[in-house]
């Protein structure tokens, strides 16, 4: 008996299992202007829903590369029937994220009457409206607070708003800071600087928090005004800035690794999803002797393709990737590995 469970101790230490953070998509607005591949704009001075004051401008008056910086600058002007501009990006319809890290570092106006924001909304707003689309607050800081907040909205059973958050203490607001979060199929993390300071619990949907399972897009904006910040007054300097140095997304994953340097598999392989039957989400696992491009996507049975897992070059290593068909009909599915001269099918299943 002690014999095998030395062995098992052995190999367990040989085989584990590594989790980290790889970065899948950035800006880090090095660029001489803003990147229309990541980057498109909301339009227009209706009050956004909030009654605030802005007309929102695709102008460079509002919205400029400098330094290494994303600036987005609110002005006091009259400008199409409003009294200030500024600028609301988006990654809409160009880049959208379902789980993983989603951080910026940020420096942020503090001034009476201004609303700096970094947010996500799902990408099937057009379809089904607010809050039905869900919405993740990554930071949100008003007028001359000294606190920020971090809040997740979701339509409850009813089609009635919900949400859940806190604001936690914030220090030394005119410096840098990140503000992040960590998103998977459980829970929403919130961090200021790399340290938590809440969590939203979506597991298997409770309380109805389907919304916040789907494909997100990313806002970046500065408001002026609105029922939340109220409005600005003679100590609110304008111009004024919003500096984003970077925006990241990471997603999760894992490697199996040794802890004597890394178990590099000796073949290329492509194992079986788990769990299949599933729904809404697997786990899909390939090894890679050698660096390598990537690509793992996903057919229907006629051959179209329905979804990209992977598409990048990758280390030497095992991996496992998840993936989340919850926006996909029930039906038989095939996902197929290719690494230069290797490539291997496997059927998968949808049961909804």
């Amino acid at each position: 008996m002690k014999k095998y469970f030395v062995i098992l101790i052995l190999f367990c230490c040989i085989r584990s299992e590594a989790q980290t953070w790889e970065l899948v998509w950035s800006d880090e607005f090095d660029d001489v202007s803003i990147n229309t591949g990541n980057w498109t704009y909301d339009i227009g001075g209706n009050g956004w829903g909030n009654s605030e004051l802005e007309y929102y401008t695709n102008r460079s008056d509002n919205a400029i590369i400098d330094t290494g910086n994303l600036l987005i600058i609110a002005k006091s002007e009259s400008y199409l029937g409003n009294n200030y501009t500024s600028a609301r990006l988006k990654t809409q319809g160009l880049q959208s994220f379902t789980y993983g890290k989603i951080e910026a570092r940020m420096k942020i106006p503090v001034a009476q009457g201004l609303w700096p924001a970094f947010w996500t909304l799902g990408d099937n707003i057009s379809q089904v409206g607010w809050p039905q689309c869900g919405e993740i607050d990554i930071l949100e800081h008003i007028s001359n607070a000294t606190y920020i907040n971090g809040t997740m909205h979701w339509a409850d059973s009813k089609g009635v708003h919900a949400s859940a958050g806190t604001a936690t203490a914030w220090k030394n607001p005119s410096q840098y800071h990140v503000y992040s979060i960590e998103w998977d199929a459980d829970s929403i993390k919130w961090f200021l600087d790399g340290k938590k300071y809440f969590g939203g619990n979506i597991t298997n949907n409770i309380n109805s928090t389907e919304e916040l399972h789907l494909p997100m897009f990313i806002i970046l904006n500065l408001a002026v005004g609105g029922g939340w910040p109220g409005n600005p007054n003679g100590t609110t300097p304008f111009r004024d800035t919003m500096f984003v140095d970077y925006v990241r997304v990471y997603e999760l994953t894992t490697g199996i690794v040794s802890n004597g340097g890394g178990h590099i598999p000796d073949h290329f392989a492509l194992s079986q999803n788990y769990p299949n039957p599933f729904n809404p989400t697997t786990t899909v696992s390939f090894d890679l002797p050698k660096k390598s491009f990537v690509s793992l996507k996903v057919f229907d049975v006629i051959g179209r393709e329905v979804a990209t897992i992977v598409s990048k070059e990758m280390s030497a290593g095992s991996y496992s990737r998840q993936w989340n068909a919850e926006n996909i009909p029930s039906g038989v599915y095939f996902y197929r590995l290719q690494t230069g001269s290797f490539t291997e099918t496997k059927k998968l299943v949808l049961l909804k």
